[in-house]
């Protein structure tokens, strides 16, 4: 029987200063960020000529490179032990990415860019994870990284409204509004580079860590390759974008669906994070990835705004339950002084398979039909639930307070 970890009598003590200036940066990032991918695809296929394929290998490629660099970037943090630096960079780099897809005139250029601002998230990702790890308490990690990704999340539903208000209400131009984009990301930056502190990340004597398995043992193994599944299933969310648009939803009405689905994120995912701190955090990876398979299996019948509109925001689902549950399961199997290059195998693994499953996707779609893309992402989902419940003996009991 699962018990709780912690009482559920007790506050939660607060999150660590590292912790709250990273999401607020996150929060900042992807204000700038998702201000511009809603209007993406549409951009590249209607404004630059690229089709879906052409889509699905900007996105892949970019993911692909960022898969790459997380794992280096991840490793390089924990011989240094410095992570800040590659931190600080990294949202440096996607500020600077967001100036050349302004002036882009042909879609090598934004695949260009999205190369650059991946290159950022590359170096980034990783490292922060780490800090994040480092400073945070095992029995409280579900709820750091659920904070994070919900404060990423809420930028995610500024940045499509900024789109529209820039849009429809000042009126400036697509150009212009993706110019507009640099500012915010450009003050996350600034920010974590004077008041982000190092701490110095040691091997921690906390038995639960001490007990810990190393990296590439059977338990680790085991926990990447569900992930890897999920990640093949994972392609890019701009086939969504594209497909709600080919059923006749407006251009301008495409941020409001993106931020509809992220208003679901922002909302529960701290306290998703929270209750994979006291159950199995596999329990949570299981719902969410259950429910994303039956939601792909919907989405090539939704032919009007409104079930559009409803499936975006149950697209959120899958996303809010799994996104701190699987970061912190990854904690959990690791020790800390490889803790960078971990999450860096992680992010390898997963972006990879996101490559593969984006071009598979994107390939189907232009070929086949939209349906059987759908389809095929959604078998793929239910292969990874298959593969976690196969896990569940590969991590240690006790950390569930299993007896």
């Amino acid at each position: 029987m699962l018990r709780p970890v912690n009482s559920a009598s007790q506050p939660a003590p607060s999150l660590k200063p590292q912790v709250k200036l990273l999401a607020f940066a996150a929060l900042l990032n992807d204000t700038a960020s998702e201000l511009i991918y809603p209007l993406l695809p549409v951009f590249l296929t209607a404004t630059l000529g690229a089709t879906p394929a052409v889509v699905g290998l900007i996105e892949g490629a970019a993911d692909g490179l960022a898969s790459i660099l997380k794992y280096v970037s991840g490793a390089w943090s924990d011989r240094a032990k410095k992570r800040k630096p590659l931190i600080v960079a990294g949202y440096g780099l996607a500020a600077a990415s967001r100036v050349l897809i302004a002036f882009a005139a042909m879609w090598p250029v934004v695949l260009t860019a999205r190369l650059l601002d991946r290159t950022g998230k590359g170096m980034r990702s990783a490292p922060r994870d780490a800090m994040i790890s480092d400073v945070t308490p095992p029995e409280q990690r579900g709820r750091a990284y659920g904070f994070h990704r919900a404060l990423d999340h809420t930028g995610a539903v500024i940045g499509p409204l900024l789109a529209v208000l820039l849009l429809q209400g000042v009126g400036v131009t697509l150009r212009q509004a993706m110019l507009f984009a640099v500012i915010p990301g450009a003050i996350g930056v600034l920010m974590l580079a004077f008041l982000l502190r190092e701490t110095e990340h040691v091997p921690s004597t906390k038995p639960r860590d001490a007990g810990a398995p190393p990296p590439r043992t059977p338990v680790f193994r085991r926990a990447l390759f569900a992930i890897a599944l999920f990640s093949l299933a994972n392609s890019s969310d701009a086939f969504l974008l594209l497909q709600a648009h080919a059923a006749g939803v407006s251009t301008a009405m495409l941020p409001l669906l993106w931020a509809a689905h992220h208003v679901i994120k922002s909302l529960f995912s701290t306290r998703a994070g929270a209750l994979s701190d006291r159950v199995d955090r596999r329990w949570l990876l299981i719902a969410g990835w259950t429910s994303y398979a039956l939601i792909y299996f919907a989405f090539p019948f939704a032919q009007t705004l409104t079930s559009f509109v409803i499936l975006f925001v149950l697209y959120a689902i899958p996303f809010t339950l799994s996104e701190g549950a699987e970061r912190a399961w990854i904690a959990d199997l690791v020790p800390a002084e490889s803790r960078g290059k971990s999450f860096g195998v992680y992010y390898l693994v997963n972006g990879l398979c996101v490559l593969a499953g984006t071009a598979l996707f994107g390939l189907i779609y232009q070929q086949a039909s939209a349906r059987a893309a759908f389809f095929t992402g959604a078998v793929l989902a239910l292969c990874a639930v298959i593969a976690v419940w196969s896990a569940r003996s590969a991590v240690p009991r006790e950390r569930f307070g299993v007896r």
